[in-house]
């Protein structure tokens, strides 16, 4: 498994399940050997070989990235069950869909995905409304990213973290285009090496990532990220 997210609103922690081609929710509490209190699997869902997850505890919906789709259950979804959202069309420019982020504050949905014709190194940023469903085109773009891996959102900020490969860049929501990170964290050529998770310490001012190659979690303390206005870019 290559994700997990916690809903705090709710006290659950939900998975995708590749192999099973399912998405597996637990109580937040459980240990040991306990089976899910809710899973989604099954023919109607449209999951094959689903790797990431992102849920949003304020509107209860869990979005899944799934080739070139973008799919979205609700979050008390169980059984075989099919979408009650699918992002997916040549206008949103989603190619093969990496990882999902929401910004709850905004209601927005922030896509990283190769586009149809981007290559394997070429990413970008999809950035649309919560709802939006069917062959609809992003409210914004931002292009020229490398290899992307997990994404993530301060909604207090509108920033967007995103994992690159030896750095983690931040993005603002607002950004469009090929535009340069608001400021990167643990490189190029630096802590890190092959980080692919990352989350937000709001409370501690800190970015948490995980890193394949060091076998660690690393935190860095980033204060400019949580001050009353959005980092600028740092050239």
């Amino acid at each position: 498994m290559h994700a997990i997210a916690y809903d705090p609103i709710h006290d659950e922690i939900v998975v995708p399940q590749q192999f099973g081609q399912g998405i597996l929710t637990f109580r937040g509490s459980a240990t040991g050997e306990e089976a899910p209190i809710r899973v989604i699997r099954g023919p109607k869902t449209q999951l094959i070989a689903l790797d990431r997850l992102g849920v949003d505890p304020v509107n209860e919906e869990i979005y899944v990235p799934e080739g070139n789709k973008v799919l979205v259950f609700p979050r008390r979804a169980n059984g075989d069950v099919a979408p009650i959202r699918v992002l997916s069309g040549p206008s949103t420019r989603i190619g093969a869909a990496r990882s999902v982020a929401i910004d709850t504050a905004r209601n927005l949905l922030i896509v990283s995905s190769t586009p149809p014709a981007g290559g394997d190194r070429v990413n970008e940023l999809t950035i649309f409304d919560r709802k939006a469903s069917g062959d609809t085109k992003p409210l914004r773009v931002i292009t020229g990213l490398g290899n992307t891996w997990n994404v993530a959102v301060y909604p207090d900020r509108g920033l967007i973290f995103v994992v690159q490969r030896g750095f983690v860049g931040v993005w603002h929501v607002d950004d469009d285009g090929k535009v340069p990170p608001r400021l990167t964290i643990g490189g190029p050529k630096g802590a890190l090496q092959e980080p692919r998770g990352v989350t937000i310490d709001a409370r501690n001012r800190a970015v948490i990532v995980s890193d394949k190659q060091l076998n660690a979690v690393l935190t860095f303390d980033v204060p400019e990220v949580f001050a009353s206005s959005p980092p600028q870019v740092r050239r």
